[in-house]
């Protein structure tokens, strides 16, 4: 069997899971589907790999991205593991947008904080966009900052990146009233919602999902104590789940001595992106 016929068997027999099986191909082959159509190898090298992990993709739903252990995102192929959020096409913006403002406003050096870093995904776009800033991250998971020190190193990024374990801005004490941006895609899943999720989303780490009963828990600890850590001037710029941005901008003007709040939708026109400049 080559590998094409394969694929078009796996296709015909689950076509709800097409996406799915053509990421895993591309992923363990590095063929597009164009060159799947039409290569004229056959691929066999490639099949007894490709059917162990679809095996078990299908028997278990675990994320393919963890089945393979890694995922691209941006211009990045970054390690991913059980443990660890698996980083989204969608979170790609965040990045986009922490680096418009940081040109905008004058944020391109200096020390910045990726809170909930995972596997370092957000950290290390900065980090190639502006050359000039270093990046301390922290997470409660010592496996999640294993998973960023693996991949900042890979991308020859680690002498720019620190990391810390522990919850939010606690371990950064020394960087009180010093830091210039502070980025985050925190946990905003409503807890009710979680049993709600696909099967593969459920073995991702809850911690990094259940943003409590309104889901905002997370973000409204995040307004409240960024202003004690961002120097004048300082961006802050979150990740939200799509309908929650008008309630995260509340807050923003609740709390008082944020400027500029602005919401940004994701690449799929989704309301998802807060940021806002600390007035000091």
């Amino acid at each position: 069997m080559t590998l094409r016929e394969w694929w078009q068997q796996q296709r015909q027999r689950a076509p709800e899971l097409a996406a799915e099986l053509d990421w895993l191909v591309r992923q363990v082959t590095g063929w597009d589907t164009l060159t799947l159509r039409w290569a004229g190898a056959t691929g066999a090298e490639f099949l007894p790999q490709l059917q162990t992990l679809w095996h078990t993709y299908i028997q278990t739903r675990q994320p393919l991205q963890y089945l393979v252990g890694t995922t691209p995102w941006r211009d990045m192929d970054l390690q991913v593991a059980p443990g660890v959020l698996i980083p989204r096409p969608e979170t790609e913006r965040l990045v986009d947008v922490a680096v418009h403002w940081a040109k905008g406003w004058g944020l391109t050096t200096g020390h910045w904080v990726d809170l909930g870093i995972g596997s370092g995904a957000i950290a290390l776009g900065l980090l190639r966009e502006l050359p000039d800033i270093y990046v301390h991250g922290v997470d409660c998971s010592s496996t999640a900052l294993q998973i960023a020190k693996n991949n900042a190193i890979t991308l020859k990024l680690n002498t720019r990146l620190t990391l810390y374990q522990g919850d939010w801005f606690t371990p950064l004490e020394h960087r009180r009233g010093r830091l210039q941006a502070m980025v985050s895609n925190p946990p905003y899943i409503p807890t009710d919602l979680l049993p709600t999720l696909a099967p593969e989303v459920q073995y991702e780490p809850r911690l990094a999902l259940d943003g409590g009963e309104n889901g905002l828990v997370s973000l409204q600890y995040l307004v409240q104590t960024a202003p004690g850590y961002l120097a004048p001037g300082g961006l802050w710029c979150v990740e939200t789940m799509s309908g929650q941005t008008q309630a995260v901008v509340a807050l923003l003007q609740q709390q008082g001595g944020y400027q500029n709040i602005q919401v940004y939708r994701d690449w799929g026109g989704h309301d998802r992106i807060v940021v806002a400049r600390w007035g000091g």
